[in-house]
């Protein structure tokens, strides 16, 4: 690389974009070439804070970002693998020959220390900044342990020295032994927000996913539950029911907690009054008949139980220091930071919110308490301690809900137990950028530019991440919410993936079709996921949906992250739907998601039709996607038939097939099962035929986003004479296709 400021705008501007990440062109789905104008190039560089108003200007920003790089021995935070036996240390030319001391401490406390002279030291990359040259050196390293180290490196001659955070790291992600030597393995995907028990408040909760366990496990001999994410949310419909937009992307909703399952709610005499009170069990009875989840209702009531039981632990348990006490103190150390301003932003949120019904997110707070750090907020939470420790009570509780869910699982034999599933996204009004703003980008949103799926392309409305500062910071937000949601789990779904290579940005004003793709340090963050993966035992799939570089896929598969592969979206350059044995074998393959139609929707048409009552199309487009969805199933059907999944007596025309019909319902079912990719999941909606999809695209209070309950209450699972034919199917395909679990057979 070199560099001097005698460049031309046009040449600042191209270095500039391509060290800050951002994407000089892009191809898209229909094959076309877009190149990136320099004005939209700009403008997502002053969203970063780079001056590029000018050549003087950018030279100025490009010059300071090059003497951090290359001016100290190690950046701020290494990210290398366990198998490496170099560090890359950056010298002037001058002393390229100079002899360096290291020195780690571990993550454990211990040390190590080792000299290497860089004069023997491979040369892996040179620069010149203003008429003075550079060298990266490959030096000779110790070999280090896993984990998160503190790295000094010191020269000899003058005692000159830099101090980075080294992160060792796997080069691969964990596979647990019932997935290696070829073997494959299944499981059933929920909505636990939708879940129906004869038990609940109108919503499902962690005790009736022990209930879904226990059929999931022994009568379906499934492997694993997959889960929608749990994040906070702020449980208000239309606009903020979903649960990949988080509040928090490190702590969970409440509203999934059994209440009545808590000792102190238990033990609570205000509780035990307020349940025994007609109006509550009247509003419990409703809320479980409610068509829908009624997220508001449900909150409301649980929050207020929650308080109430946290009364009695307060004065019964924390007043006396008991043993109940200090577990939750220990939560709380272990927790840090992260927990005390999420605590603090809920408590801030509700006596704001209290005092002026009118504020319902931060921005419109008064200005001194926006900034976390300001003495205003200090003040608050030392005014308004227990309401805080309130919320951190709540985060301790649902802990160890889900820590017992898994624990529950994994002892009915499934091997994976709890999938979870990590969103992209975070509220731009939520809690995390309250908190830490300076890890997000303003001046931008993220989106995806036009496909077949949006021709206008997608603005998703959420900032981008501020890549530098996470990676300055050591990727410790990044590491935690990995950490944190993978937590009490055996499988991780990373939503759009992606996101660790780049990210589509929308500036502002602009719309989906005038963006770039800006790149992250996908190295970095993929090994640091091994990491945690590896430590925790958890198998990690990759949401690869829509324009994916081959690159990309090649990084996923390289560090043994599984693929994300849908019946609708695999088929060839042709447009025809690929046979089971073209599948991946590091995959996990699945009909549908939240996102697109069920299986019984796809067949009858009822997401086109949802559209055209919504208004999202009109009559011809209706019309034409009807037409097209006919030509589609005929696609599906012709290979069933090739495959030999369907009798010779079966319809061979689809248009005499309106709907989901059962042998054709087994028929794909087996399909799947028995292409070779390690995982198969079947939503429950495509388990049970329920034709109406979680979420409609493009909707908010038109279409019951978020909100729909399962077709068969928990109970029903094992009493239903239709759940057990479905749940039948499903076990004597994964029998056929070796995905049972160990020690099951077909029934």
């Amino acid at each position: 690389m070199s560099f001097d400021r005698d460049s031309t705008y046009e040449e600042s501007l191209l270095l500039a974009a391509k060290l800050w990440g951002v994407e000089p062109d892009f191809w898209d789905i229909w094959g076309n070439h877009h190149v990136i104008p320099a004005e939209i190039q700009r403008t997502i560089l002053e969203s970063m804070g780079v001056e590029a108003g000018s050549a003087e200007t950018l030279n100025r920003a490009i010059s300071g970002r090059l003497q951090r790089e290359w001016g100290s021995y190690t950046p701020q935070t290494l990210v290398v693998s366990e198998n490496s036996a170099h560090l890359p240390v950056r010298l002037p030319e001058a002393q390229s020959e100079i002899c360096l001391f290291f020195e780690v401490r571990l993550e454990d406390g211990t040390t190590r220390q080792w000299q290497a002279p860089a004069a023997v030291a491979e040369t892996s990359a040179t620069a010149e900044i203003e008429g003075r040259r550079y060298v990266e050196k490959q030096v000779a390293a110790e070999k280090l342990p896993l984990g998160y180290h503190h790295l000094t490196v010191r020269a000899a001659v003058d005692g000159v020295e830099s101090a980075t955070r080294l992160i060792v790291c796997p080069d691969r992600t964990y596979t647990p032994p019932e997935l290696l030597d070829g073997r494959k393995a299944a499981g059933v995907a929920v909505a636990l927000y939708g879940l129906r028990s004869e038990r609940n408040w109108g919503c499902g909760d962690f005790t009736d996913l022990h209930g879904l366990i226990d059929w999931a496990a022994e009568d379906a001999g499934c492997s694993l539950v997959a889960l929608n994410p749990l994040h906070a949310i702020p449980n208000r419909a239309p606009y903020n029911t979903s649960p990949y937009l988080p509040n928090s992307s490190y702590y969970l909703n409440f509203i999934y907690l059994d209440v009545e399952r808590m000792e102190d709610f238990q033990k609570s005499e205000c509780a035990r009054r307020l349940m025994q009170s007609r109006g509550v069990r009247n509003e419990i009875q409703a809320l479980r008949d409610s068509q829908y989840v009624e997220y508001e209702r449900v909150a409301s009531l649980k929050l207020r139980m929650l308080k109430a039981a946290f009364r009695r632990f307060f004065h019964e348990e924390f007043r006396r220091d008991t043993p109940s006490a200090k577990r939750l103190q220990e939560f709380i150390e272990k927790e840090g930071v992260l927990l005390d301003r999420y605590a603090v932003y809920y408590a801030l949120d509700e006596w704001l919110h209290r005092k002026n019904p009118d504020i319902w997110v931060w921005r419109q707070w008064p200005e001194q308490y926006q900034n976390p750090e300001s003495p205003a907020v200090e003040d608050f939470t030392r005014q308004h301690w227990r309401s805080v420790l309130f919320y951190k009570y709540i985060q301790w509780q649902i802990d160890a809900q889900l820590r017992e869910a898994q624990q529950y699982a994994r002892s009915k034999g499934m091997p994976v137990g709890l999938y979870h599933d990590l969103a992209l996204a975070t509220d731009s009004c939520g809690s995390d950028l309250w908190a830490y703003g300076k890890f997000y980008v303003s001046g931008c949103r993220v989106g995806a530019p036009p496909d077949d799926f949006s021709p206008q392309g997608q603005d998703w409305g959420f900032p981008p991440p501020n890549t530098v500062q996470h990676r300055c910071d050591g990727y410790r937000l990044f590491t935690e919410s990995i950490r944190k949601n993978a937590r009490h789990g055996g499988a991780l779904r990373i939503d759009h993936v992606m996101r660790f290579f780049h990210l589509y940005w929308i500036p502002e004003n602009q719309d989906a079709r005038n963006g770039a793709y800006v790149q992250d340090y996908y190295d970095d963050l993929i090994r640091i996921l091994a990491l945690e993966s590896v430590r925790d035992q958890f198998v990690v799939i990759g949401e690869d949906l829509g324009t994916v570089a081959d690159y990309i896929r090649e990084t996923l598969e390289r560090f043994g992250v599984l693929s994300y592969r849908l019946l609708y979206f695999e088929k060839d350059k042709g447009g025809n739907f690929l046979p089971p044995d073209q599948y991946p074998v590091r995959a996990l393959v699945s009909v549908s998601t939240h996102d697109l139609p069920t299986l019984a929707g796809f067949w009858s048409g009822r997401d086109i039709e949802a559209r055209r009552e919504v208004g999202l199309i009109d009559e011809a487009s209706r019309s034409r996607q009807m037409e097209e969805r006919q030509i589609e199933k005929q696609k599906i059907l012709d290979l069933l038939f090739q495959f030999h999944l369907l009798p010779e007596s079966y319809p061979t025309s689809a248009a005499n097939l309106p709907e989901l019909t059962g042998e054709l319902h087994n028929a794909i079912a087996g399909f799947l099962a028995s292409t070779p990719s390690q995982l198969m999941v079947l939503n429950q909606e495509d388990l049970f035929k329920d034709g109406e999809q979680q979420n409609l695209p493009g909707t908010t209070h038109q279409y019951p986003n978020w909100r729909h309950k399962m077709k068969f209450r928990v109970e029903e699972l094992r009493q239903s004479r239709q759940a057990c034919d479905y749940t039948r199917m499903f076990r004597n395909w994964m029998a056929a296709t070796g995905r049972l679990r160990t020690g099951q057979g077909s029934v």
